[in-house]
Parts: structure tokens; C-alpha cells; sequence
């Protein structure tokens, strides 16, 4: 099998797979985060995506490295933050919606980092994760081609099973509320490819949907004995704060994405 045109995560998404991938699950945040509301939406990494597209809360924000900061700016119009997910640079309990496009299978430590996203979020507060399934077409041809030395994917990325997420959300008090496959297509590398597999996507999201090779999953933070609804979300929206402005890189800004009536 030969090894694919790419060395590094960020080429792979510029790939014919990667940008299948970026597609699908742009489409899938586009649905999950129209109907999270609050104030504060944050993604973590991956500026080849706009996960926050089509939310409406007036404060986007971005959490990025200071080796992308250049990368970034030339992609997004929203407030770009210098920080690490292993310790997120924002109050505790200040976060409506926190978004992780495959930010756990290239951490060193995926545990601290749902911990810190637990710290973060408010009570009611919405957490979306991606991730490639080991269980799919494209998880086997992962853990195979490892075997010859030339991984299909990165070889620094770890597929975590959905199953095992769910436990780790799960012991944070977190309660998954939807969930997605996708990508069905066979884990080939030319655009040609990919394209005469179109016929697989249909078929797969009937015949075998949790065998995709992607999933996207959305957790609510929930607090024992708490759960606000009607007039009292209403409140605790209002009432929320802006960003510590300790958190936000001064010489990183970008234009603030207005609100939507």
C-alpha cells in the first residue's frame, strides 16, 4: 500500500480525504450549534473550519497556539485567543458552547482537556467533539498501514472510540444529548477516488450508520440537583459577564462577529 502525499495533519486536511471530512462535518456543526444559545461560543483549534458558523451568540472566539497565530488571522473574522487546551485560558463557569474539532486524538493528555472543558462550561452548558472512529473502514486502515510504516492518517493521531468518550463525559457529569456518523466512503487518497464513492453515503447512513468514519458528538454539562429552564435560563443568560479580558491575546484581535437578530 503506498504511503499517502501528506506528513502532517494540516496537509491532510487539504487532501481530497481531509477535505471530504472537513464537509461533512462542517454541515453537521452547521444543524448542532444553530440552536445553542448564551453569549459565549468558543472553538479550540482547527481554523480550516468554522464550527461557530451559524451560531448566534455575539462573542466568538477562537483558541489558538502561538505558532498559528499568522495561519489564523488570514482565515477567521472573530476574536482570536492565544492559549492551551490543557489549560484553557478562561474563567471557570464562563462558557455557553465549547467546540473540540478533533482536538483530543492529538492530545498528549485528552483527559485534562475534557476536564478543563468541564471547568469552563456554565451549568447547561453545550460541549461538541469530533473525532475519526476506530470502528469504521478508515480506522482499520489506520491501525494496519501503522503496521508497514505508512498510516493513512498522521501517525501522531489516536482514534478514541465513541464508547470511551462517552464514559470519560459521562464521570464529568456530562449527558450526550445527539450524536452523528459519517463519511462512509472508502479510505482512498486521489480525488478521483473519492468522487466515484458517492454512492456509499447513502448506504452507509442506512445500512451500517455507526460504522462512519467520523462521528460528532454533543454533551450537556449538568450540575447535580440543578437544571435551569424558562424564566430562570432567561435570567442566567442576561446576566452574563463578558471574557476576562486577561484571557484574550491583546495583539491578536480581529473584528468581533455581530450578533444575528
Amino acid at each position: 500500500m503506498p504511503a499517502p502525499p501528506w506528513s502532517s495533519w494540516e496537509k491532510w486536511l487539504q487532501s481530497p480525504p481531509g477535505q471530504y471530512v472537513l464537509a461533512w462535518e462542517q454541515k453537521c456543526f452547521d444543524q448542532i450549534v444553530a440552536d445553542v444559545f448564551g453569549f459565549h461560543a468558543v472553538q479550540i483549534g482547527m481554523p480550516q473550519i468554522n464550527a461557530l458558523a451559524e451560531n448566534r451568540m455575539p462573542l466568538h472566539a477562537l483558541l489558538i497556539h502561538a505558532n498559528d497565530r499568522q495561519d489564523q488571522a488570514k482565515r477567521c473574522l472573530w476574536h482570536q485567543i492565544e492559549g492551551n487546551p490543557n489549560e484553557l485560558p478562561f474563567a471557570s463557569d464562563s462558557i455557553d458552547l465549547l467546540v473540540l474539532p478533533h482536538v483530543l486524538e492529538f492530545a498528549a493528555d485528552a483527559h485534562q482537556i475534557l476536564r478543563e472543558a468541564e471547568r469552563v462550561l456554565r451549568p447547561e452548558g453545550r460541549l461538541i467533539i469530533s473525532g475519526f472512529n476506530p470502528a469504521s473502514l478508515w480506522g482499520a486502515r489506520q491501525y494496519l498501514s501503522r503496521l508497514i510504516g505508512s498510516p493513512y492518517l498522521p501517525r501522531d493521531g489516536q482514534f478514541i472510540s465513541l464508547f470511551r468518550l462517552k464514559d470519560w463525559l459521562q464521570l464529568l457529569n456530562f449527558s450526550l444529548d445527539r450524536g452523528h456518523f459519517g463519511c462512509y466512503k472508502l479510505p482512498l487518497s486521489s480525488h478521483s477516488g473519492m468522487t466515484r464513492m458517492d454512492f456509499l453515503e447513502p448506504m452507509g447512513n442506512r445500512w451500517w450508520p455507526i460504522f462512519g468514519a467520523v462521528f460528532l458528538v454533543s454533551a450537556i454539562k449538568r450540575q447535580q440537583g440543578i437544571r435551569m429552564i424558562g424564566q430562570a435560563q432567561s435570567k442566567r443568560i442576561a446576566a452574563i459577564p463578558q471574557l476576562s479580558p486577561a484571557a484574550e491575546s491583546r495583539q491578536n484581535h480581529t473584528k468581533t462577529q455581530d450578533p444575528v437578530n
